[in-house]
């Protein structure tokens, strides 16, 4: 069938077992009705993978027309190595994360992605016009930021796209949208700025959860300007120091500078004044990058 593993050069990283591992699973979920894709997603398709990563499988659909449960959950027993498999049903992980399920296999663990393809596709025409949602109860470290749907877009590698739609999609989020550059970083250093003068009041207080709360908010703040700023896709917290560092675009020793005020902030009034100082520090090298491109919303 055109559209399923076409190139396998694609998949030329991923170990021998799992390669064929992933052959026969996609042959199985090709039968399922309603299943509009299938791609390989998170550190494999990032070739960011170790020897005991996870295989992360999205599972496309219309929001018309779904595919089963239950014959998601046949397949998940079938590949399952560990007793029943945990397999959910849609959105029942939140509005953004959706649903899907977990396994042990006999190549390692397996999750499932269930992903909208009209939520996907409407995601992007937001990110486009630099519309973008963020769902800080929907996932640990910092949330769900909508503009993770475009760096999975990005990155995965398609394993059954008879009709194309994925590689549509991949088309539409090559290039990273002005608007949603704009947008992220005018927000992110807004919020870091406005964050970082609460942080003072706590920490001339001595209020050590309140301090360490703003310090942890506005390093999240940065983050996502400096991925705006470098034009690049957030896709998750995990590991993001190592991304980050990897930036063309960045303040000197920024990593060594944040985990220096997260590791030691202080107990004491002055110890946190100061720490809430080195951190504004890096707020003020980053907005520096922008070019005079940033301005304050408010003046504070």
């Amino acid at each position: 069938m055109p559209g399923t593993f076409t190139n396998m050069n694609q998949l030329s990283h991923v170990p021998q077992p799992k390669q064929e591992f992933l052959q026969q699973l996609v042959a199985d979920l090709r039968q399922v009705p309603n299943v509009t894709a299938v791609v390989l997603g998170g550190s494999y398709a990032s070739q960011t993978h170790h020897d005991t990563s996870d295989l992360d499988i999205g599972l496309y659909y219309h929001a018309a027309a779904p595919f089963t449960i239950a014959a998601i959950r046949q397949i998940a027993n079938k590949i399952s190595v560990k007793g029943n498999p945990v397999v959910t049903d849609f959105y029942e992980w939140g509005a953004w994360v959706n649903g899907g399920a977990w396994m042990e296999t006999a190549v390692g663990k397996v999750d499932f992605l269930y992903r909208n393809l009209e939520q996907v596709e409407r995601t992007i025409a937001d990110a486009q016009q630099g519309i973008v949602q963020h769902d800080y109860d929907q996932q640990p470290t910092h949330g769900f930021y909508s503009v993770i749907y475009l760096a999975e877009t990005r990155i995965c590698i398609p394993l059954h796209d008879p009709g194309g739609l994925i590689a549509r999609l991949k088309r539409r989020v090559a290039d990273y949208p002005p608007a949603l550059k704009a947008k992220i970083i005018l927000d992110s250093l807004w919020s870091a700025e406005f964050t970082l003068q609460f942080a003072q009041n706590y920490a001339a207080q001595g209020d050590v959860y309140n301090t360490v709360g703003c310090l942890t908010r506005t390093a999240a703040n940065l983050t996502q300007a400096l991925f705006a700023l470098n034009e690049t896709y957030f896709m998750r917290d995990k590991k993001v120091m190592e991304t980050l560092a990897a930036f063309p675009i960045l303040p000197a020793d920024y990593v060594e500078r944040v985990t220096a005020v997260l590791a030691h902030p202080g107990q004491t009034a002055l110890e946190l004044q100061q720490t809430v100082m080195n951190l504004k520090a890096v707020w003020h090298t980053t907005v520096s990058l922008t070019g005079g491109f940033y301005k304050p919303k408010f003046q504070i």
